[in-house]
């Protein structure tokens, strides 16, 4: 793990009791999951789902990967998905940017595919794509929805172990404002936050 995101973890540890005790509770069963596949010896899956894939639900693959590299909590696979394709949105790669991930690309399509480093064992893939396409899980997993709408919009989810609502305000909101910078940090931040606190329970 790279100095600026390890220092990064470090500071958010130290703000757990920032999240309310609402909140916590939430994030608790997504701490069961993971304690109880991690104590029968299988593989972790989990999925952020968001409607676009594009902001909220990349940021939870990402900082769940991160998390579970920080904890060293072993086989953990993390992944994302939305109820349609779009891209990942540039502002939401630029907010990772500025926190220390390192992002490159050399796919020029409409939806490039992205590496994501944070100086972990294994770089996290990001593109868009439908909760269900080819290389996320199609059972045992958990499906950990960032936003309303998907929530509304994915009544069923085959293969699902366990889904959750932890839903997020959408930094979109905030485009084109000389706020939309802050605005995807703090998501960002937050959803770190969040997942960092979910991680730090396993034992």
């Amino acid at each position: 793990m790279n100095s600026k995101i390890k220092s990064l973890c470090e500071q958010l540890s130290q703000q757990f009791d920032s999240i309310s005790l609402e909140r916590k509770l939430l994030l608790d069963k997504i701490s069961t999951f993971i304690q109880e596949k991690k104590d029968a010896n299988l593989p972790i899956q989990l999925v952020y789902i968001c409607t676009h894939n594009s902001r909220r639900s990349h940021f939870g693959q990402i900082w769940a990967a991160v998390a579970a590299d920080y904890y060293e909590v072993n086989n953990v696979s993390t992944y994302s998905g939305g109820t349609e394709a779009t891209a990942f949105n540039p502002n939401a790669i630029h907010a990772l940017v500025e926190l220390g991930f390192d992002i490159n690309s050399s796919d020029t399509s409409n939806n490039p595919i992205y590496n994501v480093d944070f100086g972990g064992l294994e770089t996290s893939v990001c593109f868009s794509k439908v909760y269900d396409y080819s290389s996320n899980p199609s059972s045992n997993f958990a499906a950990i929805m960032t936003c309303g709408d998907a929530e509304e919009n994915c009544p069923f989810i085959p293969g699902v172990e366990l889904r959750i609502g932890t839903t997020y305000d959408d930094p979109k909101a905030f485009d084109g404002t000389e706020q939309q910078n802050d605005k995807y940090t703090e998501r960002a931040l937050q959803i770190g936050l969040e997942t960092l606190y979910v991680f730090s329970k396993i034992k």
